[in-house]
């Protein structure tokens, strides 16, 4: 009997041993009520709960807010080396403060880092009327953001996040709205890691424990208030892969620091991020009929990126289909065929293929002949 339970025992274990499958756990239990963790080149969920959901999301908002001031730099409407006036309006804020007083002037870098590092509500509205004259006028610029990027689930009256029942977003949402500032404007970006910025002789910390926790965490935002709970939005990378995790409604400042590291911790160990192919990477020959060549180089129409367990990537399979037969004239460029990328007989991806090189056609006799060559090319082809 103890021979035949070892047997079934062994062969069991030969049977994982030769399993393609990548095993790996669930996702940790939370105490977060909403949160997402994806992949910041993929956009792949790696872990969910009710990412969906409409949440007030504090002060998470202010990574909108910093993604507008940001794209308005880069189109020349405003510079950093800006003086803003400070508004009566801004100077009364409440909430988190970087302490700007009424009828100075300060710089917008000042104030980028004042809403950033130090989440004051007062820098916030300083930039906001900076750019359009009111807070209102940059609502309206903010919800032009959220349709631009397909922020369903999102809708914003202020520019801080202070609680009000129209102004809510989603986990999901907000994992979006991170991806495309880490994407669009890496130097912002730079600003959420620093961990101090001093105003007016008053130096405040950056309210993201993480930041001094781990280096490979560099951002993002913490948000907090009775309605929201405590929130949090951070990103590290490691290696090739960068994460980005949004726990909202969590119970305390200790725990949305638990429950974001505990993602984090999660999606690092079990998930890889890699370039399997770049841009205009060359695949293969492939012959082309009636032109002035006899074949052309097949590439890439664009980078390739997967997040996956890291086993799984010697798995990949990969085949180019092709749209038709080649036949001249083709220019360089065009669109030829597509490659698709697998697992497990599984779809992953499929891309574009597009031709290297630009081939004329050869002249009516030539392409007479070609054309009599492929008939039987392809007469033969059907035979087998």
């Amino acid at each position: 009997m103890n021979k035949v339970l070892q047997l079934i025992f062994l062969l069991s274990f030969s049977f994982l041993l030769a399993s393609k499958e990548s095993f790996i756990p669930d996702p940790p239990k939370l105490g977060a009520k909403n949160f997402i963790l994806i992949d910041s080149i993929t956009g792949k969920v790696l872990a969910q709960q009710d990412s969906d959901g409409l949440v007030q999301p504090a002060s998470i908002t202010k990574i909108m807010t910093g993604y507008v001031v940001a794209d308005q730099i880069k189109q020349g409407f405003i510079s950093e080396e800006d003086e803003v006036l400070i508004s009566e309006n801004c100077w009364r804020k409440g909430g988190s403060r970087m302490f700007i007083e009424a009828g100075k002037k300060v710089l917008v870098s000042d104030l980028i880092r004042g809403m950033v590092v130090q989440s004051g509500n007062d820098a916030s509205c300083a930039l906001a009327e900076h750019i359009a004259i009111s807070e209102e006028g940059f609502v309206d610029l903010m919800s032009r953001y959220i349709y631009e990027m397909g922020l369903k689930n999102t809708n914003f009256v202020n520019v801080t996040g202070w609680p009000d029942e129209n102004h809510y977003s989603s986990a999901k949402d907000i994992a979006i709205l991170s991806k495309r500032l880490i994407e669009d404007f890496p130097e912002h970006y730079k600003i959420y890691k620093e961990k101090f910025f001093t105003f007016n002789d008053i130096k405040q910390r950056n309210r993201n424990s993480l930041l001094w926790q781990d280096e490979t965490i560099d951002g993002l935002k913490t948000g907090h208030t009775e309605s929201a709970g405590y929130c949090l939005v951070s990103s590290g990378k490691r290696n090739e892969t960068r994460l980005i995790s949004v726990t909202l409604g969590s119970s305390s400042e200790k725990q949305r620091i638990v429950d974001n590291r505990r993602l984090l911790d999660y999606g690092f160990r079990y998930y890889r991020t890699k370039k399997v192919l770049s841009e205009l990477e060359p695949l293969k020959q492939e012959q082309v009929w009636g032109g002035e060549k006899e074949s052309i180089s097949l590439l890439s129409s664009e980078d390739v990126h997967f997040t996956l367990p890291l086993r799984d990537f010697k798995n990949i399979k990969s085949k180019v289909i092709l749209d038709d037969y080649l036949q001249a004239p083709i220019s360089e460029g065009q669109k030829v065929g597509k490659l698709e990328f697998s697992l497990d007989n599984k779809v992953l991806k499929t891309i574009d293929v597009i031709s290297g090189d630009e081939v004329d056609s050869l002249g009516l006799f030539g392409q007479a002949w070609s054309n009599v060559k492929l008939f039987v090319y392809q007469f033969l082809m059907e035979e087998d």
